[in-house]
């Protein structure tokens, strides 16, 4: 595809909030009511916030490479500029950072060390949130936890998941989301850090019940409207949820939570919305980016969620999926370029291999989707 043609799909510009912890209003905030307003007016005020979630933001070897400039710096314009104005679009886009910033030499699997221009391109990108809970995010052991977490501070990203010591993860966790006259309380969580172990002060949350319990039990004191969790679960490359990940939602669900969308296994297993409407479980969206190669690696789809409030009850009003998959053309200079596109996006500017590979990630999906996926929309962008 022509760079012409991939900016057709960017917006032209990215707006951080420092108040909001997120994008800029998209709608007109709430004016302050005076004395007089009636508990009437109140009441039927509607407002509407609408969340975006995405899978796995990863860095292999070779995507590392591809980035990396002339004079030594690191450039990933390009990889996102095809799904920019869809993650732009909702009023708050959060997605899982699977890689840490322990500073140079960088380095891709097995332990991922990307450079800091890499986070900065997540955010022009739209991204707002940042999940870091997973289980390479002790991959630089505890200077590349710290400094994960400061180069967030510093371009003022929020984040949860991990925590410098156990008194800035009583302040920030659970994580609070204030947005459009809503609070989401968002927990983050993984299953385990590759056997390496979390160096004192650090603190990493697991999924671990009794202390899960205990998030629920303070999150549910912060006066939500929602309660979303966050896992990192599941076993790599299986298509379908796990019997571990449906008990596990289970009992999410039964103790308070309201949504759960999950990741991990490195590919896109189903959504299932229950009869009443009132949960959503994604139970894996897949690989944002990457430089995986096997069946089904490089694609997956985002999480769209739309929340209505009126008066003091909010609910889920709409929901669905968008898919998307990651060409590797090779640049003149023989890199690899590496670009996450929307999985209906013209041919134009495709070779026959990269056709075919989308064509085969497509077809995949679609089937997938379909005999496991219902009453949940798939939208295009």
């Amino acid at each position: 595809m022509t760079r012409k043609n991939l900016m057709a799909y960017a917006i032209a510009c990215f707006t951080m909030t420092v108040t909001s912890s997120c994008k800029a209003d998209r709608t007109t905030s709430s004016q302050q009511m005076g004395p007089d307003s009636t508990a009437t007016v109140q009441q039927t005020k509607e407002s509407h916030l609408s969340l975006l979630f995405a899978g796995d933001l990863m860095q292999h070897g070779p995507q590392i490479n591809a980035a990396h400039r002339s004079d030594g710096s690191y450039n990933y314009d390009e990889c996102f500029t095809a799904i920019k104005q869809e993650v732009e679009r909702a009023d708050v886009a959060i997605a899982n950072f699977e890689v840490t910033l322990g500073g140079p030499p960088y380095a891709g699997y097995p332990q991922f060390r990307a450079p800091d221009e890499y986070l900065k391109a997540c955010v022009d990108a739209g991204f707002d949130i940042m999940m870091t809970a997973n289980n390479h995010c002790l991959d630089s052991r505890r200077k590349g936890l710290e400094r994960t977490i400061l180069m967030m501070d510093s371009l003022k990203v929020p984040h949860l998941g991990t925590y410098v010591n156990s008194e800035a993860r009583q302040e920030q966790y659970p994580f609070l989301l204030e947005k459009n006259g809503m609070r989401i309380v968002l927990l983050n969580f993984t299953y385990g850090t590759n056997g390496l172990v979390v160096e004192k002060p650090n603190v990493v949350n697991m999924m671990d019940t009794t202390e899960i319990r205990a998030d629920i039990a303070k999150a549910k004191t912060m006066n939500p409207d929602v309660i979303i969790a966050l896992p990192h679960w599941g076993i790599e490359y299986q298509l379908l949820p796990s019997a571990e990940q449906r008990r596990v939602a289970k009992w999410l669900i039964d103790n308070g939570v309201d949504h759960v969308i999950g990741g991990h296994p490195h590919v896109a297993q189903p959504l299932e919305l229950s009869e009443d409407g009132n949960h959503l479980v994604a139970w894996s969206m897949g690989n944002l980016i990457s430089n995986m190669k096997n069946d089904n690696t490089y694609g997956g789809y985002m999480v769209r969620m739309e929340f209505t409030k009126k008066g003091d009850k909010a609910r889920l009003s709409d929901c669905g999926y968008s898919l998307y998959w990651v060409s590797k053309p090779v640049d003149s200079g023989g890199k690899h370029n590496y670009r996450v596109l929307p999985i209906d996006m013209p041919d134009d500017g495709l070779n026959a291999i990269e056709k075919s590979r989308r064509n085969t990630i497509r077809t995949a999906m679609r089937k997938l989707m379909e005999k496991h996926t219902k009453g949940i929309k798939e939208y295009t962008f």
